[in-house]
């Protein structure tokens, strides 16, 4: 038995991100699928090559493509980011771009982003700095 790749905590956060069909997966076999999708990507293997306790490789990559499609490797990041700033882990001494060798491409000239991930970010930046946090207001 492959072990796993995700303990039960980091599912916890990861789960509601993940799409579940009209027609399933089940809720374990979509944790097999997004930990072979791990699995894949963190040893650099082959799809071919994944390990049966995943499941057939072809359905974990069909999964893999569906999630990447309609954006949720990106919705994730936006909330494990959120999540983090929340919980004010987040390091933003560890950022650091220098604009002069920092190119984007013309199709991130539009880029959105979540309104309270920025926030969080906003929030986070201000603890790092030792300023309060802005007051949120009541709605």
């Amino acid at each position: 038995m492959t072990r796993r790749e995700l303990d039960d905590d980091e599912w916890a956060l990861v789960d509601p991100f993940l799409p579940i069909g009209r027609f399933g997966p089940y809720p374990q076999r979509l944790r097999d699928q997004f930990e072979g999708v791990i699995w894949r990507f963190r040893t650099g293997g082959q799809w071919r090559e994944m390990p049966a306790e995943f499941g057939r490789w072809q359905t974990v990559y069909d999964a893999f493509a569906r999630w990447r499609d309609a954006g949720v490797f990106a919705a994730l990041m936006d909330g494990m980011i959120a999540e983090a700033a929340g919980r004010g882990q987040v390091d933003l001494s560890l950022v650091s771009v220098d604009s002069t060798v920092a190119r984007a491409h013309h199709d991130a000239a539009g880029m959105v982003v979540d309104p309270a991930v920025l926030a969080a970010l906003a929030d986070a930046a201000a603890v790092e700095k030792g300023r309060p946090v802005p007051a949120k207001p009541d709605h």
